[in-house]
């Protein structure tokens, strides 16, 4: 049977969905619906996961985003081929000519299926064999995009324009052209005229063949993605690219890249509930909706109020007499936009970023590789953190140059390092730890540990952190 390997492009840089999507927390990580707690990542990694046919999966991924990613594996019970850490972004072209690569090397006839790691998908099954069947084509030397069977003249999407049937296959085409996103009277044409097709941005690849065509049309690519392959390094269960290799690489999507310049291109036609879940409009065509209209995630009431989207995570929302508006809360920051507008988030993290507002990047709550905190209150000299410890998680070993801290444990059990001296404290216990000292927790326990640290001083920025040792191998720039 023919080996496929699934690639899962998990980048992205937390703007379209903003306020619930963050820079360091982008959407791909988050449970966006309140009957599935799994993120979309999540359910990208289990469609092609055991299948018959389909090999472990190689993530390509955000280095900063790399124990997420390691978490989300763990949730899914999925052990990777691979996890590739991308030292900077460069778009999705070399990122996919490193998975090739990385494919290639396992076996000269290697396929790999590319997915976003952030799209919708409703019909799991067809997609699984549309998957199968674009393999074949690919194995003969074409390379498969799908195309979606467009159901509106949507504006945000790319289209694809379909050519004659290919050989042999009944359901899949050469590629005409592609066309950047239209304005509506071009999309309302090409939604009708049975031609084109929404660009998914989900290919399918004879490994070899695209490195050629890479090779043939971006050699600045092919030899970057060669050059920072061979000098990667091991980090614990991971796999970092040669950064100055990689730097070197031109920034250019696959499409640019490659699809629309071979001649090898070919289109499978596919309807199988395709999302881009890349607006909080598009969001809303895939939720469930009210006799209104009205899609509803968390604590909210609506009166007189219709086609709206809210989404409530910490605080009921109360709408009155309102349309065609999305509404997010979170815990630090709220979003209303007409909804016609979702598209132009990104301009409003865009001046986040000119301001300098801490909200672009980060949550309260901040994920690290042994759980999360969560700030509760700050003032000028002292802030309040909620800390959760996942069982046999441990933070480095630090000291602070000008802050003390005060830990009460309200949930498990902790192991606490003073300057050599181990203890353990238990619930409703507290330790003290003044500054200079030398400290260090950890979770023993097989229950999430959670404490409440009180951090007194002049200075409580994260990066008052001195380490002597870390089990996560994180750079001094890194926190916790």
């Amino acid at each position: 049977m023919q080996a496929i390997y699934p690639v899962i492009l998990s980048g992205g840089s937390g703007t379209r969905l903003w306020p619930l999507s963050r820079e360091m927390y982008p959407k791909q990580f988050i449970p966006f619906f309140k009957d599935d707690q799994t993120s979309l990542l999540g359910a990208t990694l289990t469609r092609l996961h055991s299948v018959a046919g389909f090999q472990s999966p190689i993530l390509m991924c955000n280095k900063e985003h790399r124990f997420l990613i390691r978490d989300e594996l763990e949730k899914a019970g999925i052990a990777p081929h691979s996890i590739i850490l991308e030292p900077v972004a460069k778009n999705t072209a070399p990122a996919i000519t490193v998975a090739a690569l990385v494919a290639s090397r396992l076996s000269k006839n290697a396929v790999i299926a590319v997915m976003p790691s952030d799209h919708l998908i409703k019909d799991v099954p067809t997609f699984v064999q549309a998957v199968r069947d674009t393999a074949a084509i690919a194995a003969k030397g074409k390379l498969a995009l799908f195309g979606i069977t467009p159901t509106e003249p949507h504006t945000g999407y790319g289209y694809i324009r379909r050519g004659a049937p290919l050989a042999g296959h009944a359901n899949a085409f050469d590629v005409v052209s592609f066309f950047e996103k239209p304005d509506s009277e071009r999309a309302q044409a090409y939604c009708s005229d049975g031609q084109h097709f929404w660009n998914s941005g989900i290919f399918v690849l004879h490994a070899e063949t695209f490195l050629e065509e890479v090779g043939r049309h971006e050699p600045q690519v092919l030899e970057a993605a060669e050059a920072s392959l061979n000098a990667a390094t091991k980090d614990l269960e991971f796999l970092r690219l040669d950064p100055k290799a990689y730097a070197a690489s031109p920034s250019i999507s696959v499409d640019h890249a490659v699809m629309e310049r071979t001649s090898l291109a070919a289109m499978y036609p596919l309807s199988v509930g395709w999302t881009d879940a890349g607006s909080w409009s598009s969001l809303w065509e895939s939720s469930p909706r009210d006799d209104r209209g009205n899609a509803v995630q968390g604590d909210a009431v609506l009166i007189d109020s219709s086609n709206c989207y809210v989404h409530a995570a910490t605080s009921l929302v109360s709408t009155i007499g309102v349309k065609d508006l999305v509404i997010v809360e979170t815990s630090d920051a709220v979003l209303v936009a007409d909804k016609s507008r979702t598209q132009d988030v990104s301009r409003m993290v865009t001046e986040l970023k000119r301001t300098k507002r801490p909200q672009h990047a980060q949550h309260v709550r901040n994920a690290r590789p042994w759980g999360y905190f969560e700030t509760l209150n700050a003032g000028t000299r002292f802030q309040v953190k909620l800390l959760h410890v996942r069982p046999g998680g441990r933070l480095s070993t630090q000291m602070h140059h000008h802050r003390s801290e005060h830990w009460v444990v309200v949930q498990g059990t902790a192991r606490v390092v003073i300057d050599g001296e181990e203890r353990l404290v238990r619930e409703n216990e507290s330790v003290f730890i003044t500054s200079t000292q030398w400290h260090r927790l950890e979770n023993p326990g097989k229950v999430p540990l959670e404490l409440i640290e009180v951090q007194l001083g002049t200075y409580l920025g994260e990066d008052d952190i001195i380490r002597s040792d870390d089990v996560y191998n994180r750079s001094a720039e890194e926190t916790r």
